[in-house]
């Protein structure tokens, strides 16, 4: 998966658990990736974005890798802007993506299919709301995922806590967690 080197920016500290999540996602031969809250990058005038590693770029390293392995990335944003900028940075893998635009609760209520990898980035942490809509999130999607799922979870220590304890509860194990972000798995 030499592939995934192009975005170990020194500015994207979550590369290390996008590349171990990954990792696992191929061993597991997994096919469907949901995402919500796609990767914005920066605006940069009117018409132009460009990359900010700070974000982690998710969307563009979820894509690719869905482009190489045969799989499919389902990402979702409530911002249509930030949809349009996602789709530029993903273009050469757009057969393997589709993009939605609308609120990610009720996404994952209509999304019908079996997911292998979630991850949770909609809302920013700083926002109030942002802890209980993740647990949401997760409590829609959790019926949804497959025997062997993964979930990584983003902004950890401003809005995962109440997901964190569901998962916990819930009988899922931590694989791998950073400052940043927890990965879990429904079976390790």
């Amino acid at each position: 998966m030499d592939f995934l080197y192009k975005y170990q920016n020194k500015k994207n500290y979550r590369f290390d658990l996008f590349n171990l999540s990954l990792q696992i996602a191929k061993k597991r031969n997994f096919k469907i990736f949901v995402e919500t809250g796609v990767s914005r990058g920066k605006n940069f005038l009117y018409f132009f974005s460009r990359k900010n590693w700070k974000d982690g770029m998710s969307t563009m390293m979820f894509s690719e890798y869905s482009s190489i392995y045969n799989a499919h990335l389902y990402t979702c944003d409530i911002s249509m802007q930030n949809i349009k900028s996602a789709q530029r940075f993903c273009r050469k893998f757009k057969k393997n993506v589709t993009f939605i635009c609308e609120d990610s609760l009720n996404f994952l209520q209509n999304f019908n299919k079996k997911i292998d990898f979630l991850y949770l980035d909609s809302l920013d942490g700083y926002l109030e709301e942002a802890n209980e809509h993740q647990l949401k999130e997760i409590q829609i999607a959790n019926e949804k995922l497959s025997n062997n799922a993964l979930i990584l979870l983003d902004d950890k220590n401003t809005k995962s806590k109440l997901s964190m304890r569901f998962l916990s509860e819930s009988g899922f194990k931590i694989i791998q967690d950073t400052e940043n972000q927890v990965l879990y798995s429904k079976h390790v």
